[in-house]
């Protein structure tokens, strides 16, 4: 029940998301704008829903994942239904993209962390058939949001899609809370031995890391809990991963944007163009479930953080060979590529968030994950639209995605590589301290043998004086 919440969670967010470039005709016509200033409504919404998504995370941990959830899914579906009533791209500014997106964020990543709190055997294939939601729902969503346009115009469609966001609250009532071991950890020692009485402290051991605080001490108790949701953040491994996904999300985003007008360009039809991005977000789906499962076997979980380097680096490479790729018969084996891998490392992200902070901190860890997806995402659209501009062509915008991706890999890979030959070195400092160490304890265990000898010989020797003495 959690993987099919999460599951209508990743339809009702990501796959309505994209469903909303399909207004883009309507509002244009009805309004009278060009394209620059109506898109600056979809790059809202999925700004707002990664940067909001700490907000989410806040929410879930301190009140409930439940109460985030339904909370997310009213506040997105008001902001549906008021866009309804839009007369004006600023009205649809604020109310489409900002308390959309804010309702988004409210229930993505909290959804998206109780999969990894409930799923560790079965980890990566559970994120997989999670997270292919969004494929799913684009390819069911998009045909049935054209019809909607067409019978009840765009008022009528999002008046509608508003009614079926509100199954987020449902989804939200899914969301049992569940208690880990990771989360009952001892209370801090300088809470223990300046505040609790001896008598408490081997209850301590067995509760929240606050819980028998709160009542007594809350503003500090409330400052170290909040500091201890965030201390990842110092981790080196963590910082690394921050990086690379923020080269990650810069290459992936504008492929998806300008991928059928670089078909156009090329000589490719408008329906030809239109099934390319469907092939690709078709295998997006079968990429999700399938490296999921495959990342979870016994001979590749173990491996499942180069699973994740390698797929990055392939949609880096993919982007690379493609501004040679001029004809429909070679973008159809690209399309297939890109879509895979894309739909790979993006079940592994929550997976390889896990394994660098941990379970308890997951939810936590996924909103900042997701934050620094927001920045790349509303900037590189444009920088590739101004590339191509420039130069005339969409060489230079490719080409810049491939080599942000191949990055972003290697920097990962590179990370890996300085801990493992950091932990080879220390093993072998440890060894020659653990030897230095035993040659002392021997060398102490054989001095206080001598000593122990040496005071018996005194011993026996005053002995023989006072009997020598009294005879």
């Amino acid at each position: 029940m959690i993987v099919a919440g999460c599951f209508l969670v990743t339809i009702c967010t990501r796959a309505v998301t994209r469903c909303i470039s399909i207004f883009f005709v309507e509002f244009q016509a009805y309004f009278g704008q060009d394209y620059a200033r109506t898109a600056w409504i979809h790059s809202i919404v999925d700004c707002a829903t990664m940067l909001c998504a700490p907000l989410g995370s806040l929410i879930s941990n301190h009140v409930s994942c439940q109460v985030g959830i339904m909370l997310g899914g009213l506040l997105a579906s008001t902001g549906l239904i008021l866009s309804s009533f839009a007369t004006s791209l600023e009205h649809l500014y604020l109310s489409l993209g900002v308390l959309t997106g804010l309702g988004f964020a409210l229930c993505y990543s909290p959804a998206i962390a109780m999969v990894g709190k409930y799923f560790n055997k079965r980890k990566a294939l559970a994120y997989g058939i999670a997270m292919s939601g969004s494929g799913i729902g684009t390819f069911i969503l998009a045909p049935v949001v054209q019809l909607l346009i067409e019978q009840f115009s765009w008022r009528g469609a999002l008046l509608i899609l508003g009614g079926f966001v509100l199954n987020l609250c449902v989804c939200g009532a899914l969301m049992r809370p569940i208690s880990l071991k990771e989360d009952c950890k001892t209370a801090p020692e300088f809470l223990e031995q300046n505040y609790v009485p001896e008598t408490e402290k081997q209850d301590l051991k067995r509760m929240s890391i606050c819980s028998p605080l709160m009542k007594l001490w809350p503003h500090e108790c409330l400052c170290y809990c909040s500091w201890k949701e965030y201390d990842f953040l110092l981790m080196p491994g963590f910082m690394v991963l921050a990086v690379s996904i923020l080269f990650m999300a810069y290459g992936c985003s504008p492929l998806f944007v300008y991928l059928v007008p670089y078909a156009l360009s090329v000589g490719v039809s408008h329906h030809q163009a239109a099934f390319l991005m469907s092939i690709l977000g078709v295998i997006d789906i079968i990429g999700n479930i399938t490296f999921g499962w495959l990342t979870d076997r016994r001979c590749l979980k173990k491996h499942r953080y180069f699973c994740y380097l390698f797929a990055v680096g392939m949609d880096g490479l993919c982007c690379l060979f493609l501004p040679v790729l001029q004809s429909f018969p070679l973008l159809v084996p690209f399309s297939f590529t890109f879509g895979y891998f894309d739909g790979a490392y993006v079940t592994l992200i929550p997976v390889m968030t896990a394994d660098v902070v941990g379970t308890s901190l997951l939810s936590s860890a996924l909103g900042v994950v997701y934050f620094l997806h927001a920045i790349p995402y509303l900037v590189s659209p444009p920088v590739a639209g101004w590339l191509v501009d420039t130069t005339g062509s969409y060489t230079a915008s490719f080409l810049l995605c491939g080599f942000s991706m191949i990055f972003s890999s290697a920097l990962l890979c590179f990370a890996r590589l300085a801990k493992k030959i950091k932990r080879t070195h220390l093993r072998s400092l440890t060894g020659s301290t653990a030897l230095k160490q035993h040659i002392w304890t021997n060398g102490a265990i054989a001095y206080s043998v001598t000593a122990e000898l040496d005071q018996r010989d005194v011993e026996f020797l005053a002995v023989d004086t006072n009997s020598f003495s009294n005879r």
